[in-house]
């Protein structure tokens, strides 16, 4: 990285962020609360992180939005009211914007920006950030906030598409403006949870709604609806207790499972527990049993009963038979939380086109084309996903220590200690990064865990007049080695999916998330603090 010139004078911070999502504004909220200055990077031109850029008809979280909230004020819990049990993009937004005006951190966030690079100078122990402002800045502390998706849409470069004369949008990058889908023949590519939720919502308006669907995926209720206040006065009145279960639950929800083995209770019990899960909605139903993602013969217990509902909602065979997953057990894909995705396709207006079967080939002037037929279109929608967990991370051009990238450290699969920090590049933390639970859980819960332990961390190194901090080579090599034996412990790595990269081409493929769970992965992460931040080397300030 060259020298700024006399005209660009280098601004100097004790921190920089790199993303205003909920993970961005949690850690500028810690790096103010221990008196550092911080600027926050931002490309979007507000908060929210995956809620600015995920606008698309009918997108919603898929965790209960009592639980996915902050929990780092006590007086933001009481005060906010969320509206529904699964609250939608809007609202998730305006809750990000009330915590940005609330604690004035605008004022800390530079908008419009994009983190060009960030390169660590030894002989200062400062990180040197470009901006694609043309603006250099300098920091003692880089933070990646940069989420685990929606940095990284993925896009797939079918032919013929620059020929399309109708409209087409990505749905992890759909336009700010309002974009209106009345009486439109509609293409949507793609059935994971932000294709279920598009073809829900679209389904009503369009003239007719074309699914193209390569892969069928498990989706289970949410039963959303209006948030009753009684209901919210009551958890509110818990919240303590609440939030404390949801640490240390296996995925970052207050759920604790009946601790049994699915295959080893009778058809009738398990009849019984799936169908109060099924009740409950949500995430729940996949924690049901804790052996269901570690055991094949227990987990086609739960497949066999979601198939049998499936099936019992859609009206034609043929269509219900191509909706029932076949090449992988439930859950691991992320499963989907709908409200009435099944009996979307006994609409008339509604065709599932099998992409399995009959792939698309090209994409015409007028619609697509598979192997099979022809559908006229007037706009496609792209539910296709994103380059997840490494992507976001990936495309920032890091270098550490002797210029070392941090694209050529991973390219054969990312290596860290704790999924926070890495050898070679001294006081750079991820949030939420490959080798943390991330994607298998609360994203929130697992936010907030992380940023807690990054400011702890900086008050523990200012205590100790430290320097800098990265671990040693030996508890990144330990910590890697945990992260696959646990993973493959489990049912996740057999199967095709983002979760293991396949679903970008070339990508290396390898299972990256913690699978121990998130209570006992705060255990350790707890364990390494405790012991003196054991496995990280610190040097001394001069």
């Amino acid at each position: 990285m060259s020298e700024p010139s006399a005209a660009s004078p280098v601004k100097a911070f004790d921190a920089i962020v790199i993303g205003a999502g909920f993970a961005g504004m949690n850690m500028l909220y810690r790096l103010r609360e221990l008196g550092l200055s911080a600027r926050v990077y931002e490309r979007g031109t507000d908060v929210g992180g995956t809620w600015y850029w995920n606008r698309y008809p009918g997108a919603r979280c898929d965790t209960e939005s009592m639980t996915y909230s902050f929990s780092f004020s006590k007086e933001l819990e009481q005060d906010w009211n969320w509206t529904e049990r699964y609250a939608p993009q809007s609202e998730i937004l305006d809750y990000a914007r009330h915590v940005a005006d609330r604690f004035e951190m605008r004022r800390d966030i530079q908008f419009e920006t994009d983190v060009i690079a960030a390169h660590y100078e030894e002989a200062t122990g400062l990180w040197v950030v470009r901006t694609s402002a043309g603006e250099r800045a300098t920091a003692r502390f880089l933070i990646s906030a940069v989420g685990c998706l929606a940095s990284a849409p993925a896009v797939p470069k079918y032919p013929g598409i620059e020929n399309f004369q109708g409209a087409w949008y990505h749905t992890g990058h759909w336009p700010h403006e309002p974009v209106d889908l009345a009486g439109k023949r509609i293409g949507i590519i793609g059935t994971g949870s932000s294709g279920v939720q598009s073809t829900i919502a679209i389904a009503p308006v369009a003239s007719h709604l074309y699914v193209f669907q390569r892969t069928a995926n498990y989706s289970v209720p949410s039963w959303n609806g209006p948030l009753a206040p009684a209901t919210r006065d009551e958890i509110k009145a818990k919240y303590d207790s609440w939030r404390e279960a949801a640490r240390y639950g296996q995925i970052g929800i207050p759920f604790v499972s009946n601790g049994k083995s699915a295959k080893e209770q009778s058809p009738e019990d398990r009849e019984i527990e799936y169908e109060a899960a099924w009740a409950e909605g949500g995430f729940n139903f996949i924690m049901t049993y804790p052996d269901l993602l570690m055991d094949l013969e227990s987990n086609r217990t739960a497949a066999e009963f979601v198939e049998r509902k499936i099936r019992g909602k859609v009206k034609d065979p043929v269509v219900a038979d191509l909706l029932v997953p076949k090449d992988h057990p439930i859950g691991t894909k992320r499963i989907c939380v709908d409200t009435g995705y099944y009996e979307t396709f006994n609409r008339d207006n509604v065709t599932l086109v099998d992409i399995r079967s009959a792939p698309i080939e090209t994409i015409t002037e007028t619609g697509i084309h598979t192997h099979h037929a022809h559908y006229d279109l007037d706009v496609i929608i792209f539910a296709t996903g994103f380059d997840a967990i490494t992507g976001p991370l990936m495309r920032l051009d890091i270098r550490g220590k002797g210029g070392l990238s941090l694209r050529d450290k991973w390219a054969e699969g990312p290596r860290n200690y704790l999924g926070i920090s890495a050898v070679g590049f001294p006081n750079f933390f991820t949030i939420t990064g490959p080798g943390s639970p991330s994607v298998l859980s609360n994203m929130l819960t697992s936010i907030e865990q992380h940023v807690d332990w990054v400011a702890d961390c900086l008050r523990f190194m200012a205590d100790q007049g430290a320097k800098s901090i990265e671990p040693t080579l030996e508890a990144e090599n330990d910590w890697v080695q945990q992260v696959h034996d646990l993973g493959h412990a489990t049912l996740y790595p057999m199967v095709e999916s983002w979760y293991t990269g396949t679903n970008i081409p070339g990508k290396l493929r390898m299972f990256t998330p913690y699978a121990g769970g998130v209570g006992t992965y705060r255990q350790l992460c707890d364990d390494v603090v405790a012991k003196g931040y054991t496995g990280f080397a610190l040097s001394a300030a001069e």
